[in-house]
């Protein structure tokens, strides 16, 4: 292991990280997985119905459904 390499990894170790949804975004736009979009959506949105139900908003939740 030379003297690049290891600079490029301190390089590399050094930079701040990118945040879980930027991440997402990255992996989709390069591996071209779009129809996976949807399905997070609706996942976080039932996670957040599942949230509000616990809460003062419940009645208005269940008149929804």
């Amino acid at each position: 292991m030379g003297k690049k390499e290891s600079t490029n990894f301190e390089e590399l170790a050094k930079k701040s990280r990118s945040s879980l949804p930027v991440e997402f975004v990255i992996f989709l736009k390069y591996n071209k997985k779009w129809w996976l979009l949807p399905i997070v959506v609706v996942l976080l949105l039932l996670g957040l119905v599942i949230l509000l139900a616990g809460t003062s908003a419940a009645p208005f939740i269940y008149t929804i459904f």
